[in-house]
């Protein structure tokens, strides 16, 4: 790995060598004709925010910053529209293009910032292609997103790393993926009789949590939560493929057309509720019922209050219970003269003798599953990445329905306690721990310091999918040096999310390990295209202008040559072939283009 390190370090001293400094070439415009740019970003992101900052000054623009101490109050002021550029990044943890860019710029996106009929429609029809053909569509994608609107602002491509105590958890056990969260049943102790007394001690930035109801949350305060308190139907390896290991599926199968794809359930997962702090077996299977349940709430915008994730499920057509074995005979694999029946027989130690529509008739040792269907608008392979999506957690039915007894079109965020509210796990006077868990572990409580989970008892017992720590505690540390400093004091076993510039101080501690791979996070800067009268909402030219005054290879440099280009959320997923490079003559250009419509 240090090998691997080191080239990167020297490549990028390299292209830093043979491109001019922007302090060398660009020189600060006189106060009167700086036009005022406002950076917003979460404090963590403070070391970006001086060197962006720094950039712009130098290319004309007077800058002023507007940092937030957490994720809820930069939302809150993105979403007043207090900001020319925020500071944002997105991580592809589905390891599928089309996640990159949905959400985030299509029109109806549930994270979108934009509005383009033409962005709308390459990303439609990137959708349906090959990878050999999205290529291209992406390609100019790219081009109507960065080049010709110039709606965000690229910085980098990081590497994906993670620091633990080696002395204390076994390295084994401690998994890096490309895309997906952090597992946590794999990790053992180096002494295994620790396992049931002492919690595994993990940290995160923010504390507060959007939501732990899965649909309702889609950022850095509840990804690595959700992913591991709710099963799904498929998972991602660590290099991104579609596996059926470790969820609620045996099998899956693609049936020939590609639009619609089987299911065959596990039934040896319950959920999992709190009772006097500790974790109980319901009794209740997670069975078909309930994923038909999840998914149609996943893909329906309207189905919660403030629904976050639903553009990722917008190709899921139907849902169902396959009630019939002779469909499954009959329906061909995708790519395959084998039928479906035989992929989803697969390995199994009780071939299926029966399909069963009941959960109360399920008994895999007897060849009694149930198998679920899912069918797609149009054909569209990229649907099962989707499904690994923490968004596409399984819940209880019979819970979420208990809780979420509000009606939506009145829903009171101030009064109206939803599923998975974070004020339902919160120590104090609000505390009603509500959850119905299907993962490997559910959250006890909540603070300002930390949030505590306990082992699902009814997740797979007595198998290797079983958790092999029975506590988990995950500390809320905003500040990145604190959190190494945790690590390095032994008050935490794992930093997950070590930034670049730390590298060296973990290689030099005998008792910490680095795992560090290229990632799918892109850290780039938004625009706001929506607020009319704000000169970079209403000018392309503008915003053209603040585009080339960034300087990638710079941004490296301050990373010790640690970082990767970029030019969208594509970048480490699709070779476009589209690069920034910086450039003070259009800087000028396009701002002599908007000042002089600005004067017309």
């Amino acid at each position: 790995m240090n090998k691997i390190l080191n080239k990167l370090f020297l490549t990028a001293l390299v292209l830093v060598g043979v491109v001019a400094p922007v302090a060398t070439t660009v020189q600060t415009a006189s106060a009167q004709e700086a036009i005022p740019i406002t950076i917003l970003a979460q404090s963590a992101s403070e070391q970006d925010v001086n060197i962006v900052r720094d950039q712009l000054t130098r290319a004309g623009f007077q800058v002023e910053t507007s940092l937030q101490p957490d994720y809820a109050s930069f939302n809150a002021q993105k979403e007043a529209g207090n900001y020319d550029l925020a500071i944002s990044s997105w991580t592809t943890v589905t390891g599928n293009p089309d996640y990159a860019v949905r959400s985030l710029f299509k029109s109806d996106g549930d994270n979108s910032i934009m509005s383009n009929p033409e962005v709308d429609e390459l990303i439609e029809q990137a959708a349906t292609e090959t990878p050999e053909e999205y290529v291209n569509t992406y390609t100019e994608f790219e081009n109507q997103l960065v080049t010709e609107n110039a709606y965000i602002v690229p910085l980098y491509t990081s590497l994906k790393a993670q620091a633990f105590n080696q002395e204390v958890l076994n390295p084994d056990s401690i998994r890096l993926s490309k895309s997906r969260a952090f597992a946590w049943e794999p990790v053992s102790y180096v002494d295994d009789s620790q396992h049931a007394e002492r919690p595994l001690l993990l940290t995160q930035t923010s504390s507060q949590l959007t939501s732990l109801d899965p649909i309702k949350g889609n950022d850095g305060s509840i990804n690595q939560l959700n992913t591991n308190m709710y099963v799904r139907l498929i998972n991602l390896t660590d290099d991104d493929q579609i596996t059926s290991e470790n969820s609620l599926s045996y099998n899956h199968a693609i049936a020939d057309g590609n639009s619609e794809y089987y299911f065959i359930l596990r039934d040896d997962i319950n959920f999992a509720k709190i009772e006097d702090g500790a974790a109980i077996d319901t009794g209740d299977l997670v069975s078909a019922e309930d994923v038909i349940y999840s998914l149609n709430r996943a893909k329906d915008p309207n189905s919660v209050p403030d629904h976050r994730t639903y553009s990722l499920h917008e190709h899921i057509d139907e849902v169902s219970i396959v009630e019939d074995v002779t469909e499954l005979e009959e329906a061909t694999l995708s790519g395959s003269d084998s039928s479906v029946k035989e992929a989803l027989e697969e390995g199994l130690e009780t071939p299926i003798t029966a399909v069963v529509a009941s959960e109360d008739e399920v008994d895999n040792a007897n060849g009694n599953y149930q198998v679920v269907k899912l069918t797609t608008t149009q054909p569209f392979p990229q649907v099962l990445n989707y499904l690994g999506h923490q968004s596409a957690g399984i819940v209880s039915e019979q819970q979420v329905e208990a809780i979420n007894t509000y009606d939506i079109e009145s829903y009171d965020v101030n009064s109206d306690i939803a599923y998975g509210d974070q004020r339902a796990v919160t120590e104090g006077g609000s505390y009603d721990n509500h959850l119905w868990a299907s993962g490997p572990y559910i959250m006890v409580d909540k603070n300002d310091y930390q949030a505590n989970f306990v082992k699902n008892p009814a997740y797979r017992p007595d198998t290797d999918a079983d958790a092999n720590i029975e506590q988990v505690t995950v500390r809320f540390i905003a500040d990145s040096s604190s959190a190494l400093s945790a690590l390095r004091s032994n008050e935490v076993d794992l930093y997950y999310g070590l930034g670049e510039v730390d590298y060296p101080i973990v290689e030099n501690e005998p008792s910490l390990a680095l795992q560090s791979i290229p990632s799918n996070a892109v850290t780039y800067m938004l625009f706001n295209v929506n607020t009319p009268g704000r000169p970079v909402s209403d000018s392309p030219d503008l915003r053209k202008s603040v585009l080339y005054a960034i300087n990638q290879e710079e941004i490296n440099a301050a990373y010790q040559g640690l970082k990767l280009p970029a030019y969208s959320t594509l970048s480490p997923l699709v070779e476009t072939g589209n690069t920034l490079v910086a450039d003070q003559a259009k800087v000028e250009e396009f701002r002599n283009n908007y000042l002089n419509s600005a004067t017309e």
